[in-house]
């Protein structure tokens, strides 16, 4: 306030040097007196204005502080431009282009086509740009209009999104393969019985109903672990609050597990004490038939499967399912827990294998907040072990 209020003494003592020239120049006194208050009087009134140009300078500055405080936090990329130049970029946006994007031009920045294409609109406006910060990535870019000088440009991550649709249209291909092959089969073999007569041949009729009763059965397998993937996917953001004891829950799922001739083959170790833990009991018996089912399918017939339940540091509960079969290639690994995905389709199908058995495992280890390993050697086995979190057994 006083910065405002004070006399512009330079101007003044200008001014009255300037009079007392006038007046021994012999200017009329009065006259003289009136150009001094003229001239003082400017001097206060151009003064404010100085004044008023610093503030809206400050101001500007404030509100580009204002803006970059208020959008910082945002999730979404956002870059605020002057013109085509970056002068705001929140973490988010430095995080996709790095620090170096603040102070380029947006259009060297993002380097694509398309959003230079749309830097380059008179007006605002939206692209989908595929590749844009990696060559599958998509991101949908919406450029907004402040002024005629300033611009938002805003940044949706849609990757994940069109990866979850192509699964979804993956998927969907896969099970309706999956359900036509046994549809057809069943389909061939009636209409064969029925072209043959009221009297086909017996053996060949026995022949053809065990396939239409096989094909049948493997068709409600499928429904069977569709439905049953379907409603886990549901649940896995639900953890499970269901007090369990895994002891009994393995030694009971693992000897339900297999045909009556397979199951002389299951050898089971688990604590005589208590193993609490919380979960579904269902899908985690479920779990347990499935990977000791998958043992004795494809391991060797010849020897046992050793399902096993310890306790490792941290208390955590450790479930290892054993089979001492051909083994699995290593390139397969990564791929077993993927819907329909089979190392060998024509032996799964024919040892009744859905190709969905180990993707409901990985879900359910999800949701109970475990995790699934997978090792194998050829030629000697494989070894399928999932950790799970205990609870205090006095909780």
């Amino acid at each position: 306030m006083s910065q405002a209020r004070s006399l512009p003494w330079p101007g003044i003592a200008v001014a009255v040097a300037t009079g007392i020239g006038m007046v021994l120049a012999g200017a009329d006194i009065w006259l003289t007196l009136a150009v001094l208050l003229l001239w003082i009087g400017s001097l206060w009134l151009i003064r404010p204005v100085e004044q008023v140009i610093q503030p809206q300078t400050d101001s500007v500055q404030l509100t580009r502080d204002g803006m970059r405080d208020m959008i910082e936090q945002f999730s979404l990329p956002l870059l605020l431009l002057d013109m085509n130049r970056v002068i705001i970029a929140n973490s988010a946006a430095r995080v996709v282009f790095g620090k170096h994007i603040v102070g380029q031009d947006a259009r060297i920045a993002l380097r694509h086509p398309q959003a230079i294409a749309l830097l380059d609109r008179k007006r605002g406006g939206s692209a989908t740009i595929q590749g844009l910060t990696t060559p599958k990535s998509i991101w949908k870019l919406t450029r907004h209009a402040i002024n005629e000088r300033y611009w938002v440009i805003e940044l949706h991550n849609r990757t994940a999104e069109a990866d979850i649709s192509r699964a979804h249209t993956d998927f969907v291909a896969n099970a309706s393969h999956e359900l036509r092959t046994p549809l057809a089969s069943i389909i061939g073999y009636v209409e064969t019985l029925t072209e043959e007569g009221q009297k086909p041949d017996p053996k060949t009729a026995a022949k053809f109903l065990d396939t239409v009763l096989r094909e049948a059965k493997r068709l409600q397998s499928l429904v069977s672990d569709l439905m049953s993937l379907s409603r886990i996917e549901a649940e896995k953001h639900d953890q499970p609050a269901e007090r369990i004891d895994l002891a009994k829950l393995v030694a009971k799922a693992a000897k339900e597990a297999g045909a009556a001739d397979d199951k002389e083959r299951v050898r089971i170790d688990v604590p005589k004490a208590e193993v609490p833990a919380r979960g579904d009991t269902q899908q985690l018996e479920q779990l347990v038939r499935n990977l000791t089912d998958n043992a004795l399918k494809y391991g060797s017939s010849k020897t046992k499967v050793d399902v096993r339940l310890a306790i490792e540091e941290g208390d955590r509960a450790v479930i290892t399912v054993t089979d001492r079969g051909e083994g699995i290639d290593p390139e397969h690994i990564p791929h077993l827990t993927r819907r329909f995905y089979r190392t060998d389709p024509g032996r799964s199908r024919a040892a009744g294998g859905t190709g969905l058995g180990l993707a409901i495992v990985k879900h359910i280890v999800e949701r109970h907040r475990g995790r699934l390993d997978i090792a194998s050697k050829l030629g000697e086995g494989t070894v399928v072990t999932v950790r799970l979190p205990t609870i205090d057994k006095t909780s």
